[in-house]
């Protein structure tokens, strides 16, 4: 089994990585972290620029857990790259980090966590960033 990770560049992207790697260690799975835009870094600033995906390879190098970055422009939401990559692996968890939001945030954008909460075909972990 396999771990699926959506990985941004930031606070709750880095506190999404940090759960999945404790549960990869726990389990003794392999992550397979997902990092997707639908426009390049110039426009997109949740697309890690090859700097941070440095920095995450060095990071999983330190903890020994086996990984696998998937880094893709296809114009898909994040939350269907997400349950489309677990479902294609048959991941056995998905981890995913939270943002906080206004209500009205919420309502006029819609949610991507919790279009991952609803349709994902396996557990998902939702962490929060430390503030």
């Amino acid at each position: 089994m396999t771990i699926v990770v959506g990985y941004v560049p930031t606070p709750e992207g880095e506190a999404a990585l940090t759960a999945a790697i404790s549960e990869a260690q726990l389990r003794e799975e392999p992550l397979h972290i997902v990092n997707s835009s639908r426009g390049d870094s110039l426009a997109d600033k949740r697309y890690a620029s090859e700097d941070n995906l440095d920095e995450v390879r060095a990071r999983l190098d330190r903890t020994g857990v086996a990984y696998e970055i998937h880094q893709m422009v296809r114009g898909h939401e994040a939350s269907d790259e997400l349950v489309e990559a677990a479902d294609r692996i048959k991941a056995s968890l998905i981890v995913i980090g939270l943002r906080r939001r206004t209500a009205t945030g919420k309502l006029l954008t819609g949610s991507q966590a919790q279009r991952i909460l609803l349709d994902a075909h396996c557990p998902v972990l939702a962490v929060k960033a430390a503030h």
